[in-house]
């Protein structure tokens, strides 16, 4: 597939996706729905890509929906784009990879919701978040929002409307960290880079059972945990990484001499 709006750079098992479309805001229209679902659907099977960074630059994340295209609408007719926004943000959830979102600028509403179904959120000092569905008269995504921040502080989210800079969105545990205007491409780009060298499977396995163990009991999540690591324990990789780790140790205390 040809992709219009979005851009695509694979470098060190790194996938950067950057929406493209400045003009309108990085605005959701359908055609760029459709490239976000195909695009996470297809980096999901590449076997040269381990981690997965999605952003809109260091000016702009998205501005939402494209509104033009949602006042054609009818409530007759609606099920199509409806299917395409949930379409993408289960192409985004459930990719294989581990997904990294840079927000360099807005991301509200369906914006936001693209930030949400990322498994880590880094911003710019310029970046604002808000879940304005409430404003236009829509419901708003409360799962896996809640999961994030808490069933309390995401009701005052989506009830409210409000546009949070990016210092209260990390004080309220939604980005992990904030970045200096224009540093945040290469800062996210070491972080992604680094856990890239990490096995494959194992960022696979860990994001899965990250959404797994939300939905079972303690005992259960504990046993799941541990038949995971009895699979890779004692592996030739975890052999490997362990005589590296072993010599980079010893070369730092050679040093320190």
């Amino acid at each position: 597939m040809s992709y219009q709006y979005l851009l695509l750079e694979v470098s060190q098992r790194v996938a950067t996706v950057t929406i493209n479309r400045p003009d309108k805001g990085n605005a959701l229209a359908p055609d760029v729905l459709l490239e976000v679902t195909a695009m996470f659907n297809e980096l999901g099977t590449r076997d040269d890509v381990n981690v997965i960074v999605f952003t809109g630059g260091e000016r702009y994340f998205s501005a939402g929906f494209d509104l033009g295209e949602i006042r054609k609408l009818e409530k007759i007719s609606n099920e199509t784009y409806t299917e395409l926004f949930h379409r993408a943000y289960r192409a985004i959830l459930f990719c294989e990879q581990p997904v990294i979102c840079a927000v360099g600028g807005a991301a509200i509403a369906g914006g936001f919701d693209l930030t949400m179904m990322c498994d880590i959120r880094y911003a710019s000092t310029r970046a604002k978040f808000g879940q304005r569905e409430i404003a236009l008269s829509l419901t708003p995504i409360m799962d896996p929002l809640w999961r994030i921040i808490g069933m309390g502080r995401a009701r005052e989210v989506a009830l409210t409307g409000r546009i949070y800079d990016a210092a209260e969105a990390e004080r309220m545990g939604y980005i992990s960290k904030v970045f200096p205007e224009g540093e945040l491409m290469s800062s996210v780009g070491a972080i992604a880079k680094e856990m890239a060298g990490y096995d494959r499977g194992c960022l696979a396995e860990t994001k899965r059972l990250s959404n797994q163990v939300l939905n079972q009991d303690l005992d259960s999540a504990m046993r799941v945990q541990e038949w995971l690591f009895r699979t890779y324990i004692g592996s030739e990789d975890n052999h490997q990484r362990i005589d590296k780790l072993q010599e980079q140790l010893a070369k730092a205390r050679k040093s320190r001499k």
